[in-house]
């Protein structure tokens, strides 16, 4: 094998020799050098790599985080499902005319979530300033104006639908009248509406209708309902109920029956009534006195007798005028 020699022309370079295709290449990449630099492009990219280099350690740059306009929405409900476990409070202005409208966002209803949401009144900010605070809270206490709670065993105070009010008219049976039996009955309710108005034809025969008192006279009894059903009918509208009359003892006794005494409510044997009718404290005075009094209006008047029907809302008024003292103290015996 004969040895080749290479001529290599190396004149005017400093260190090895390169061939000319080397020597090409590395032109073509200076000369592209410098038209980067020239663009600026090569600065900028060295710059933000230098940036870069410096600030690894130091966690991302500015710009790294920021959201683009379109999902801004996206990032803003991203904040508020990290936050969920925080308490939110939003204040809503009212209108002009200060009347406040708040509505709850729907991602705050979980259960770890509470929301306050505050009404502001801008005419008058130190009063209609209220606070809303849904998701845990007591159940609303219901209240009713005038109310005082009751003997255990008794109807619910202040219950309208638990309140009644009977008046019972007799008539005479035996010798001369003696005995007394039940004519007629009549309920009516906490407003005054009649519930149960019948005339009751009496177990033995009449021998002195009383019309003077009772208003009753015998036509009236020709064609009545006997005494036992219409003693059903009536029991059973009373019970659970609170009765109330005027000297009602004699009327449960016409029925034969006994209403619970935490149940019953006699307007003759109250003090507060006299005492608001300008009478003395233990006087036992007649409905009729009592009504005058009160209310400036005559009952049991003509001679037609009485009407069951007017006694009966009659007393129903008068235990309205001492109802919440009256209930309160029976309450505290």
């Amino acid at each position: 094998m004969s040895d080749m020699m290479l001529n290599l022309d190396c004149s005017g370079s400093r260190g090895p020799c390169k061939d000319s295709s080397g020597s090409n290449k590395h032109k073509a990449f200076n000369n592209r050098r410098r038209l980067l630099e020239k663009k600026s492009y090569l600065n900028k990219k060295q710059n933000q790599h230098n940036h870069r280099q410096g600030n690894k350690h130091q966690g991302p740059p500015p710009w790294a985080n920021r959201p683009s306009q379109p999902n801004a929405a996206h990032n803003k409900s991203s904040a508020h499902t990290q936050n969920t476990h925080s308490k939110s409070s939003y204040h809503i202005p009212s209108s002009e005319h200060g009347r406040g409208v708040a509505s709850k966002p729907a991602s705050s209803t979980s259960s770890s979530t509470s929301l306050t949401i505050t009404v502001k009144n801008s005419t008058n900010p130190e009063q209609s300033t209220s606070t809303i605070t849904p998701g845990h809270q007591p159940p609303p206490t219901r209240t009713v104006a005038h109310c005082a709670p009751v003997p255990r065993g008794s109807a619910p105070f202040c219950n309208p639908l638990k309140y009644l009010a009977m008046d019972c008219e007799m008539v005479g049976t035996g010798p001369k009248g003696r005995n007394s039996e039940l004519a007629r009955c009549s309920i009516v309710s906490y407003d005054g509406d009649v519930v149960y108005d019948r005339y009751i034809k009496p177990t033995n025969a009449v021998t002195d209708y009383r019309t003077r008192w009772s208003g009753i006279s015998w036509h009236q009894l020709v064609k009545a309902m006997p005494f036992q059903h219409a003693r059903k009918e009536i029991l059973k509208i009373l019970a659970g109920k609170v009765v109330i009359g005027h000297a009602v003892h004699n009327d449960f006794k016409s029925l034969s029956y006994s209403h619970p005494a935490v149940l019953t409510r006699d307007t003759s044997r109250i003090p507060l009534l006299n005492q608001k009718a300008g009478f003395p404290e233990k006087d036992v005075a007649s409905l009729k006195r009592l009504t005058k009094a009160l209310f400036n209006r005559n009952i049991q008047t003509g001679k037609k007798g009485h009407s069951s029907v007017e006694d009966a809302k009659a007393t129903m008024e008068l235990y309205k005028v001492v109802e919440v003292e009256w209930e309160r103290t029976l309450a505290s015996k």
